[in-house]
């Protein structure tokens, strides 16, 4: 399937999504103008739809001999860190080859001396992003690069780490995320052109923190934006990534190694170099 291709079809995935949700709200409150059951027909079509993206990527997957080797760039971080759904546990990493995450991670910022606010199961529901660590904290080119997209609009929202808030992003939030497209997942992100074919991701970056813009040229160290809480997220994290193309809905995932890191797996705890220059 071509990449022109894939990109149609994942946005007719996403209307024919949009579609049945709107057929089964509006049932819930009004008598509809057509038979209920027409409501089955987008379904299944999303459904079918979903099938054949699928089997695409896995004969894509199949037709190479073996994954692509590892990129080997400098980490995006310094301080200490731990790694939450690593690939180097299991592929894809965040259970899904969508958006270019086949070889994502997720990494939280550890306070030295202290702890990062834990899941709660009851109270309290939702956290200041202040609270936690990562909050703030730089992010800095993996290679020298070309920055492709950057963008630092959206909110940084309260933390999800609570039973309640979990279930609202998994159930409501999520949804409305899903039909809002990609940026709206990642929320604040920032696209770097390693050259070569591969393209490095920041997801979640903090509104108003971007220190670079389409076309410019950034080197490995330089601070580009700040870590935050935007997108479709439980905490303030960095979720990174490398990819074979510059878009989201069409691009697929590219395995990484850091710099004097490697891949850290699942609760592995890491440290990165000095601090870094603050973003101005």
């Amino acid at each position: 399937m071509s990449v022109r291709l894939r990109k149609i079809a994942v946005l007719l995935q996403r209307l024919l999504l949009l579609v049945v949700l709107v057929h089964v709200i509006a049932g819930l409150f009004v008598e509809l103008p057509y038979p209920s059951w027409w409501g089955v027909i987008p379904a299944a079509c999303f459904v079918v739809l979903t099938v054949v993206l699928g089997r695409a990527a896995r004969r894509h997957r199949a037709a190479r001999a073996e994954p692509p080797a590892p990129v080997e760039i400098a980490p995006p971080v310094t301080g200490r860190w731990t790694a939450l759904n690593s690939p180097a546990d299991k592929v894809p990493s965040h259970g899904t080859h969508g958006l270019g995450q086949t070889y994502a991670i997720d990494i939280v910022a550890e306070p030295e001396g202290g702890e990062r606010p834990a899941f709660a199961w009851l109270w309290p529901v939702a956290r200041g992003n202040k609270a936690f660590p990562a909050f703030g904290a730089p992010l800095l080119g993996v290679a020298d690069a070309t920055v492709v997209h950057a963008e630092d609009g959206q909110r940084d929202h309260l933390s999800r780490n609570s039973l309640l808030a979990y279930a609202y992003l998994f159930i409501i939030e999520g949804i409305g995320r899903t039909l809002g497209g990609a940026r709206r997942v990642v929320g604040n992100h920032i696209v770097l052109d390693l050259g070569e074919g591969t393209y490095a991701v920041y997801a979640h970056v903090q509104q108003g923190s971007l220190a670079v813009r389409a076309g410019d040229k950034v080197v490995a160290g330089q601070a580009i934006a700040r870590c935050g809480n935007s997108g479709n997220t439980t905490e303030p994290h960095v979720h990174f990534q490398l990819m074979d193309g510059p878009d989201l809905d069409t691009a697929r995932g590219v395995p990484f190694r850091w710099r004097g890191v490697g891949v850290p797996a699942n609760g592995e705890t890491f440290t990165v170099g000095e601090e870094a220059v603050p973003v101005p």
